[in-house]
């Protein structure tokens, strides 16, 4: 008798086991939502599909009559230019850090107990100082999410570097290669994949910030969206905006995992 510890499902169990808690909630909030509107019409709490589409269908394929402008596009256009040029900065700033922190001492002495100081700050606790400094526009946006999210980038980073064998500094050094060609030629290539792990795991928080930063002070955007419709309990624009964030979380996880392979086949062989 096996033991349930030592059961895999198979392939196409799997995909159906997989599924199946997504179709127990979306037939819970149906027969949720059916019994309320049964109760009450105008219950906004819980919309039906139909109501919600055709809030979508009115943000996203009719201009509005204020601006002119598809509303759900624009919002989307919005938060992902925020939010990209966010994850780059911190990406560059996370690479740059956690690669001479990782491969140099005299560094690593200097700057990696500011860094470890900088990670535990609360970037939403700064946000009002960016405001000041920067004001209310895209500046003090993309900053809250670089600051969020690079000193994760740069500790990771950080770690990687210092996991690589000193065997290859050493033959690379017998080799006649000074600092800065070790590090381009033998560091950088190894971290490259490790820093799109890290921008994958970090992305989450990047989300939050870009959503707080929106809710507080933008003129569009998905976050400013939500907290403005939340106003009049318009829940049939809120979960359609929420279920799109994740949607669009998902798809760039997975075109990170996608550009990852492609790019480091050698790396996806060795996590195996």
């Amino acid at each position: 008798m096996k033991r349930l510890i030592n059961l895999t499902p198979p392939p196409a169990s799997k995909l159906f086991l997989g599924l199946l808690p997504f179709a127990l909630l979306l037939l819970l909030y149906v027969v949720a939502s059916d019994a309320r509107l049964a109760e009450n019409a105008n219950d906004k709490l819980l919309p039906a599909f139909s109501q919600m589409g055709a809030a979508i269908d009115r943000m996203a394929l009719e201009p509005s009559k204020r601006t002119g402008e598809y509303l759900f596009w624009q919002d989307t256009a919005s938060s992902m230019k925020r939010l990209g040029l966010g994850v780059l900065i911190a990406a560059a700033i996370g690479l740059a850090l956690g690669l001479f922190t990782g491969s140099l001492p005299l560094v690593n002495a200097g700057f990696s107990p500011l860094l470890t100081v900088v990670s535990l700050i609360p970037p939403l606790a700064i946000l009002p100082v960016l405001f000041i400094l920067f004001g209310l526009g895209e500046a003090s946006k993309v900053i809250l999410i670089a600051i969020g999210i690079t000193p994760f980038i740069a500790r990771d980073i950080q770690r990687r570097t210092q996991e690589i064998p000193s065997e290859q500094l050493v033959k690379a050094q017998t080799l006649g290669a000074n600092t800065s060609q070790i590090m381009v030629r033998v560091l950088l290539p190894q971290l490259m994949p490790k820093l799109i792990d890290a921008v994958r795991l970090s992305l989450g928080a990047g989300w939050l910030f870009l959503i707080a930063a929106e809710a507080i002070a933008a003129t569009d955007g998905l976050g400013y969206r939500i907290f403005l419709v939340r106003r009049y309990m318009s829940m049939d624009v809120i979960l359609p905006y929420v279920a799109w964030i994740t949607l669009l979380a998902f798809l760039f996880d997975w075109l990170l995992a996608t550009l990852s392979r492609r790019l480091f086949p050698w790396n996806a062989q060795g996590a195996h």
